[in-house]
């Protein structure tokens, strides 16, 4: 029996591999095996199981399964199908599809271990001899030849991990030792803890009082005044007694002393909130009814629930939710930020309990294991997160919702580059659910598909409770430069917006979408800006550490005193981010309270539900913040929103610009008047005349969809034609610029008969990220299947003549250009 096994590297075949003795019978697809690949043992999981070699192989090149690591599949038939469908339409390697698919447990753990040789043992007494050897190298062998079989963790120990890996290859090389693989163990196993109970002697053990020690008798006592036996720690604590006390009693057989699981709960922290039901209005209650109409039929359908902010969408996903497990389905919430599980995790553990379990990517990894397997084993029917939640195990999948469904969030930037709400649309379509997209400003193509017929159309016109949406206003400040003749960071409007706002004891939010304190800083005498060693930007100022950052490969130097460049002593910071408008803020109110939330802010675990439950309770009066604080939150005591600026989005070199401007704008809007009080949002622009700025003033989506969508037409871009973006990125300059230039020629040749447009190879917008320069091919086409069947055809004649897969980055489906 053989096995087709999809293996996590940057390779898009799968690989055959024999399944030896009994393994033939144990082995289904799902399964988890370790296998040799190249000189290493690495995790893959079977995808199918075949009896006899396809043709073109040989028996005789066909390595052994080293170990089946589950006995039964640990990945389910839909969780294959879903992930052989990215594969394709990505043009993804199956096996990274499968990886992201499963929490990170999921991998088996492989070590290096080193043995010495007899040449090493002979190297070594030439060294005591007087023979000269570096000192990391010298120390490597001879703790390889104190231990006799050293792992590589160990070596890592004395040494620095980099630093290890480079002596273990050198050594190997040189033949001093000898490197083989050993198998760990599989981190997707639940955590154990010592627990302790009475045994049945203790029970019938008549008067004990003579017969135990007083610490002794403490112990027994605890134990009989709970129901459920207690962890081993707490019952120490408890008792006021050692561990002794307690292994002597169960020598004596009076308690017994057992592993337990142990839940690692994520929401274990939370404060249960109240369940608090509410009367849809008649536009609610008729979306909610097509919904479960759909529901009844068992039957895949999608809808678009086009709903302004405040319409009440949130009520009509949870009702609908409720209605499907009482069907006995299963249920699935994705939303576009960790930011916002907390808010929505509070509602559905206060409707369905323990059944609700929650995925993303600041879980911890124990946390993250325990949801998941509670999802396996059906313990958890409803399901919230981010767009890696969409591969939640759940059988019998009744409803996904996608909050915000027209937000970036949900497109992985790396390989596999999936979006979440697409992979949820087909995950839905292969299970027969109903998928229900949701937003106050749907993506263009959602829109589009719905104004087609692909998607049902359900519009929510009007904020629960018929509350008025803000007013919105916008500023000029090219009339505010003239003014003051110079920049200024709030004009008089917006200032005396805030001072009313806390006048009347209401809440503000400003929002700025651009964090650290300066743009960039720039010496006066040569005029040069200080940019980062490894990407071509320039680096950002924050003040908190006095440090230039890079946001894009985390690069950090301190500020410098003088220029670089010339020595120069003045030194200029440009532009402003998030932190400077919190000290300015301060400055011109210093008696409220002021909070800023952005990702300096909110690294620790915790700190952003912190700030925004104070920011909910009123004990913060100001929050300003970048795109985090526009999506989703409900705060009805915000009655002003501030935007400082959006001008610098509205004007990147990117297809998507003015529609994320828009839906920004709208969405940040909406964060205002959400209570009873009347909402007022003030926009600085120095373009108030550009459409999606007047749109969103407007608060009018039909006529930004109206002129966006013709841009769209005549452009050739989605949602009438097709995108594939390639990167090409190589730390050599050259051979980056080669292989762009060869791989556009293959594509031209591939898509000679085809109504394909090959665009490029053209320096990226940012032409280096992370020491890599980078070059993009852009494809446009009208058939998404002959863009990726000339893409395979140019891709395969890459590989054969040496291409590095790693070097080419492909996204299907670009949410940005940049």
């Amino acid at each position: 029996m053989f096995a087709e096994v999809a293996v996590p590297v940057h390779i898009r075949q799968t690989f055959t591999y024999r399944l030896p003795g009994d393994m033939a019978q144990r082995a289904h697809a799902g399964c988890r095996v370790v296998v040799p690949f190249g000189k290493k043992l690495v995790t893959g999981f079977i995808v199918a199981l075949q009896p006899a070699l396809v043709d073109g192989l040989v028996e005789s090149d066909i390595k052994d399964v080293e170990e089946l690591v589950d006995e039964s599949p640990i990945i389910a038939r839909d969780i294959l199908q879903l992930t052989k469908w990215m594969s394709d339409y990505y043009h993804a390697p199956w096996g990274e599809c499968l990886r992201t698919a499963l929490p990170a447990g999921a991998t088996v753990a492989t070590e290096q271990v080193l043995t010495i040789t007899e040449a090493g043992r002979a190297a070594l007494a030439q060294v005591s001899a007087g023979f000269s050897w570096s000192s990391s190298k010298l120390q490597a062998l001879e703790l390889v030849a104190t231990s006799g079989h050293l792992g590589s963790r160990e070596l890592e120990r004395h040494l620095s991990k980099s630093h290890a890996s480079a002596l273990i290859r050198q050594l190997e090389r040189a033949g001093l030792v000898r490197v083989a693989e050993r198998i760990g163990e599989s981190r997707l196993k639940p955590k154990l803890q010592n627990a302790v109970r009475l045994s049945e002697l203790a029970f019938n053990g008549g008067d004990r009082e003579t017969q135990l020690t007083p610490a002794q008798q403490r112990v027994i006592e605890t134990l009989e005044e709970t129901d459920e036996p207690l962890a081993f720690s707490e019952l120490l604590e408890t008792a006021e007694v050692s561990s002794s006390v307690v292994r002597t009693l169960e020598k004596r057989g009076l308690v017994e002393v057992f592993a337990r699981e142990v839940r690692r709960d994520p929401l274990a922290h939370m404060e249960q909130q109240e369940l608090q039901m509410v009367t849809l209005n008649d536009e609610q209650q008729h979306a909610f009814d097509r919904i479960v109409a759909r529901l009844d039929e068992r039957q895949y359908a999608t809808f678009l629930l086009h709903g302004v902010t405040g319409s009440g969408k949130t009520e009509i996903y949870i009702r609908a939710m409720r209605d499907a497990t009482r069907r006995g389905l299963a249920a699935l919430m994705l939303v576009p930020e960790i930011a916002l599980t907390p808010v929505f995790s509070r509602r559905l553990r206060a409707i369905f309990g323990d059944a609700v379990a929650i995925l993303h990517s600041s879980l911890s990894e124990g946390e993250r294991n325990d949801e998941w397997r509670r999802i396996k084993d059906g313990e958890a029917r409803v399901v919230i997160g981010t767009r890696s939640a969409v591969f939640a195990p759940l059988d019998n999948l009744g409803i996904i919702v996608v909050d915000e469904e027209h937000e970036t969030s949900y497109k992985q930037d790396e390989t596999p580059r999936y979006h979440g709400r697409d992979t949820a649309i087909v995950r839905a379509l292969h299970a027969g659910a109903v998928v229900v997209l949701g937003s106050a400003t749907p993506s263009l193509e959602s829109f589009h598909n719905a104004s087609t017929g692909k998607y049902e159309y359900i519009r929510l016109d009007t904020r629960y409770g018929n509350r008025a949406l803000a007013s919105v206003e916008t500023v000029d400040m090219r009339e505010v430069f003239k003014q003051y003749g110079k920049q200024v960071t709030f004009s008089d409007e917006i200032k005396t917006a805030m001072a009313e706002t806390f006048e009347r004891g209401q809440q503000v939010m400003i929002l700025l979408n651009r964090r650290g304190y300066s743009s960039f800083a720039m010496c006066r005498s040569c005029g040069d800006a200080i940019h980062c060693p490894n990407c071509d930007v320039t680096l950002t100022f924050h003040r908190y550490n006095q440090s230039l950052q890079c946001h894009y490969c985390n690069y950090i130097r301190p500020a410098p005193r003088v220029c670089p460049a010339c020595d120069g002593q003045y030194i200029q910071y440009v532009g402003e981010g998030t932190e400077q408008l919190e000290a300015k803020l301060r400055e011109l109110f210093p008696d409220k309270a002021i909070a800023r939330i952005d990702r300096d802010t909110t690294r620790r675990r915790g700190s952003l539900e912190h700030l925004l439950m104070e920011f909910a309770a009123g004990s913060i009066d100001l929050v300003v913040g970048t795109q985090m604080i526009a999506k989703g939150h409900d705060f009805h005591n915000v009655t002003l929103v501030g935007v400082i600026s959006v001008d610098a989005g509205l004007c990147l070199p990117d297809f998507r610009a003015a529609e994320r401007t828009f839906q920004l704008l709208t969405q940040v809007a909406g964060r205002a008047g959400r209570g009873q009080l009347r909402g007022r949002v003030v926009i600085q622009t120095y373009h108030p005349e550009h459409y999606s700025l007047v749109c969103a003033k407007a608060q009018d989506y039909d006529e930004f969809y109206r002129r966006e969508i013709e841009f769209r037409r005549s452009m050739h871009y989605p949602p009438f034609n097709a995108l594939i973006n390639i990167c090409v990125h190589d730390k050599e300059f050259d051979r980056a610029s080669l292989t762009a230039s060869d791989l556009a020629k293959e594509l031209r040749e591939a898509a000679r008969d085809s109504m394909l447009r090959i665009l490029g190879p053209a320096p990226a917008p940012i032409s280096r990220i992370k020491g890599e320069h980078r070059f993009q091919i852009l494809i446009k086409a009208r058939s998404r299947a002959r863009a990726r069947q000339a893409l395979d055809i140019a891709m395969t004649k890459m590989l054969a003549r040496g291409a590095n897969p790693r070097s080419i980055s492909i996204e299907v489906d670009p949410v940005s250009l940049m």
